[in-house]
């Protein structure tokens, strides 16, 4: 099963900062003005069902998506569900409570990462934070896309001072865990990728 990191309510704050650019609008115009700055990324990589059922529609594919089946913590409509499910992704399903970063999400983080195939996971409970350790994790020259929800979508390309940075708020948020040492397993998973 592994460890948990839940967010005190005390650092909740540091997660309202945009982590990389806002592209502001809706759906494909959003993803039309993405498109023109991803490059080629080393990996990319799509947290949240309205920004992955966007770019899959505008034939942007990503080789790691994590969706919940949900917008805005109500069930996903069944257009978008049906959208998020393209053939061709080898599909993980792990367990992430809303506010959690669960180790069974770094380990399929981690999996995807690793390797060539393209990865769906399928979080039962929330995605809301998975766009943390994707960032801590990912190879620099990476893209990270996720929802900046009623705003329009954040793009964040993986730097290693953008990678330490995110290691400097994931430190954070154990230093306030109760129970720290039942989490260095993962905390070693998520550190290990800090250099890739």
């Amino acid at each position: 099963m592994g460890g948990t990191i839940s967010i005190p309510a005390s650092l909740r704050p540091l997660l309202r900062k945009k982590f990389g650019v806002l592209y502001k609008g809706t759906g494909e115009e959003t993803v039309g003005k993405v498109a023109g700055d991803l490059g080629e990324p080393i990996k990319l990589i799509s947290v949240g069902d309205v920004t992955t059922f966007h770019l899959l529609k505008s034939n942007i594919i990503p080789d790691i998506l994590v969706i919940d089946d949900k917008t805005h913590r109500q069930p996903a409509c069944e257009q978008m569900i049906t959208g998020t499910k393209q053939s061709g992704f080898k599909e993980l399903v792990v367990n992430n409570p809303a506010g959690s970063i669960t180790e069974e999400l770094v380990d399929a983080l981690a999996k995807a990462l690793d390797s060539n195939r393209r990865f769906r996971i399928f979080v039962q409970g929330e995605e809301d934070l998975a766009s943390l350790p994707a960032i801590m994790m990912a190879p620099v020259g990476s893209v990270v896309l996720y929802g900046q929800p009623d705003e329009g979508m954040m793009f964040v390309r993986i730097t290693a001072s953008k990678k330490e940075e995110m290691t400097e708020l994931i430190d954070k948020i154990i230093d306030q865990q109760h129970c720290k040492e039942e989490l260095y397993t993962m905390w070693r998973k998520l550190y290990g990728y800090q250099h890739n």
